[in-house]
């Protein structure tokens, strides 16, 4: 169901045509929805299933649809995905439908910044990465998912070859701690934890916005 966040809306679904249609990955949405009312943007968001990050050649076509369907309304619209494993197939529907979307190779690019990522793994390359979202849906994100609920002798196999967690915090309240420890107890890893806030995503849906309001 598609979510108005305009000042006078912050929970009534609208389609008001005005609006800036934002496509957003569902492991982003939430923060999408907090920044647009907090900014008071005319943002209709549209979240895809979180889930199709397990299979990340399926993320450019649901784009793809739901892009065409607004399109045809006559609706301006973004998109709140970075490339997430697509190697380049959201570009190729970014650029048909002339639409912009997240910079960076993946969310992690845009919460923590591709210097501070890069500057993680170089220092250790064997590093799993968790985000707000990751550490509170963990159990079905990652351990349902990869069928480690059923099968808990594959854990070596998936995560073998990494040697610490780290928590790139969004809002790293009590409740997410203690989810992000319970994780990395599942992974058997030690956990590092990285405040980053939300000024990185904010930054880019600013400009999503901006580039939208162009198009009007």
């Amino acid at each position: 169901m598609p979510t108005s966040t305009t000042g006078s809306s912050t929970s009534c679904p609208s389609r008001a045509s005005g609006a800036l249609a934002v496509i957003a990955c569902g492991a982003l949405a939430n923060d999408v929805r907090r920044l647009a009312s907090a900014r008071a943007w005319d943002v209709e968001l549209h979240a895809l299933p979180s889930l199709l990050h397990n299979r990340p050649e399926r993320i450019a076509p649901a784009v793809e649809r739901l892009a065409g369907e607004l399109l045809g309304e006559g609706r301006r619209v973004a998109v709140a995905y970075a490339d997430c494993g697509t190697y380049g197939a959201l570009d190729d529907v970014c650029r048909r439908l002339g639409l912009e979307r997240l910079g960076g190779l993946h969310c992690y690019d845009v919460l923590a910044g591709a210097d501070r990522l890069r500057a993680l793994f170089d220092d250790e390359p064997g590093t799993y990465l968790l985000t707000d979202f990751l550490v509170a849906s963990f159990h079905r994100s990652v351990v349902v998912e990869l069928g480690l609920d059923r099968h808990p002798e594959l854990l070596a196999d998936y995560f073998g070859s990494y040697r610490r967690v780290v928590w790139i915090a969004q809002r790293p309240t009590t409740r997410l701690h203690r989810q992000a420890d319970s994780a990395a107890a599942v992974i058997g890893l030690p956990l590092e934890v990285h405040a980053v806030g939300l000024g990185g995503l904010e930054d880019e849906v600013e400009r999503l916005v901006a580039v939208g309001s162009a198009r009007a």
